[in-house]
C-alpha cells in the first residue's frame, strides 16, 4: 500500500452529495456505537478535514469500536497499533530487512502505511516513538535510512489516551497535542443507551460487529477535496480569529491557542457545515467545533490546576464572551438544491459588505 499510481485522480463531489454520504456513514456507525451521534460527527469532521483525532476517554467507552466501525463504513484500510513502553520507532514506520534470496535489504512497511491508524494508548510509549508517529502525521511521509516513502491518502490517525492512569505513561507535551486537529471524549452512556448496547450484542449473536462499506477510499478523498468549495465569509473567518485571540488574553491561561488553532477552527467548521448539508459556514459551525478544536491547545496557569479548572469550560466561556457575527453578514450563497439561508433565495451572491475567504 505504498503506491497506487494506476488509480484515476479523484474529483471533488458537490457539498450536498458529501453531506448525504456523511449522514449515511454516521447512520451506519450509529448502529454499533450507540447514542454518540454528536462525538461521531466530530470524529468524521476531523477525517473529512484531513486531520487527526485524539480520543481521550475512560476505558471501555467505545474508542476502538468507533475507529474500526468508521473505517468499515468508509471502505478504507484500517490497522490498530497498541502502544507500549518497549515499542520502537521502527515498529511504527517499518524497517529494512535483509532478503537472503536477493542478497539485499528490502523495506518492510510498518502499520503506519494504512488509511486509518488506531494508535491505541499513545501516551504509553516513549517520546521517541511518539515523535516517529507525529512526524508521519505532519509530513504524510516516512523517512527510514535516508529513503522517503509517501503515505497514501487518505491518511488519518485516531489516537486514544486514558486520562486517569498516569503510572507508566508519557503524556504528550503541548507542542505535540497541537498536531491533533481536535480532541473528542464520548463519556458514559445513559441507562437506556447502555441497555441498547447489550440488546444489540445479543441480537447479532457474536462479539465482532461488521459494517458494509458506505463509500470507498477514492470517494472519501473526493469528499475531502469538496471542503475547498465551502464558502467562508470574512466575518466568519474574523470570528474564528477573535475566539483564538481571546484565549491568549484569558486570565486563567498561561498559553493560549496558536494560529494553528484558528486554522483548525476554519477546517472543522467547513467539515461541520458539509455534514449538515451546507456549502457555506455559519457562526454555529464555529461554535460547535470550538471546544474540541481549542481545549487541548491551551495551557492553564499552575494555580488553576489546583482549583481543578477545566480547559473545555474556559473555551466555553470564551465562546460565550466573544460576539458572533450578525445574521446580515451571513452569505445567501447556498448552492444548487439546498434551501436558501435566512429566508433568502438561493444564489451565487454574497451579503453586502462581505467577501468570501479564498478557497483553500
Amino acid at each position: 500500500m505504498v503506491t497506487h499510481s494506476a488509480e484515476p485522480q479523484a474529483r471533488p463531489l458537490a457539498p450536498q452529495h458529501v453531506g448525504e454520504q456523511a449522514q449515511r456513514v454516521l447512520d451506519a456507525v450509529g448502529t454499533v456505537v450507540v447514542g454518540k451521534r454528536g462525538p461521531l460527527s466530530l470524529v468524521l469532521a476531523g477525517v473529512l478535514a484531513g486531520g487527526h483525532v485524539l480520543l481521550e476517554d475512560l476505558p471501555g467507552l467505545g474508542k476502538t469500536l468507533t475507529a474500526r466501525s468508521l473505517a468499515q463504513a468508509l471502505g478504507i484500510d484500517f490497522r490498530r497499533l497498541q502502544f507500549t513502553p518497549d515499542l520502537m520507532p521502527a515498529d511504527v514506520t517499518g524497517s529494512f530487512l535483509y532478503d537472503q534470496r536477493n542478497h539485499d535489504f528490502t523495506f518492510r512497511p510498518g502499520p503506519v502505511f494504512t488509511n486509518l491508524l488506531l494508535a491505541d494508548e499513545i501516551n504509553r510509549t516513549p517520546p521517541k516513538t511518539q515523535a516517529a508517529l507525529l512526524e508521519a502525521m505532519q509530513e504524510k511521509q516516512v523517512s527510514v535510512e535516508g529513503a522517503t516513502y509517501r503515505l497514501e491518502p487518505p491518511f488519518c490517525v485516531l489516537a486514544t489516551a486514558n486520562p486517569i492512569e498516569y503510572e507508566g505513561t508519557y503524556p504528550l507535551p503541548e507542542a505535540q497535542l497541537d498536531r491533533f486537529l481536535l480532541r473528542v471524549s464520548f463519556g458514559y452512556p445513559n441507562r437506556d443507551e447502555e441497555f441498547e448496547v447489550l440488546r444489540r450484542r445479543m441480537a447479532r449473536r457474536q462479539e465482532e460487529a461488521c459494517l458494509e462499506p458506505i463509500v470507498d477510499r477514492q470517494t472519501l478523498v473526493a469528499m475531502q477535496m469538496s471542503l475547498e468549495d465551502v464558502v467562508v465569509e470574512d466575518s466568519i473567518g474574523r470570528y474564528a480569529v477573535e475566539l483564538v485571540a481571546a484565549t491568549r488574553e484569558h486570565p486563567q491561561l498561561l498559553v493560549g491557542a496558536s494560529p494553528r488553532g484558528s486554522l483548525a477552527l476554519l477546517l472543522l467548521a467547513r467539515a461541520h457545515a458539509v455534514i449538515a448539508g451546507r456549502d457555506f459556514v455559519v457562526p454555529e459551525d464555529v461554535k460547535a467545533v470550538a471546544v474540541p478544536a481549542l481545549a487541548h491547545r491551551i495551557s492553564l496557569r499552575p494555580e488553576m490546576w489546583l482549583r481543578r479548572a477545566d480547559p473545555a469550560h474556559i473555551v466555553e466561556e470564551v465562546v460565550a464572551g466573544v460576539p458572533a457575527p450578525v445574521s446580515g453578514a451571513l452569505p445567501t450563497y447556498s448552492g444548487e438544491g439546498l434551501p436558501a439561508h435566512n429566508g433568502q433565495q438561493a444564489g451565487r451572491g454574497q451579503s453586502a459588505g462581505t467577501t468570501p475567504l479564498p478557497r483553500g
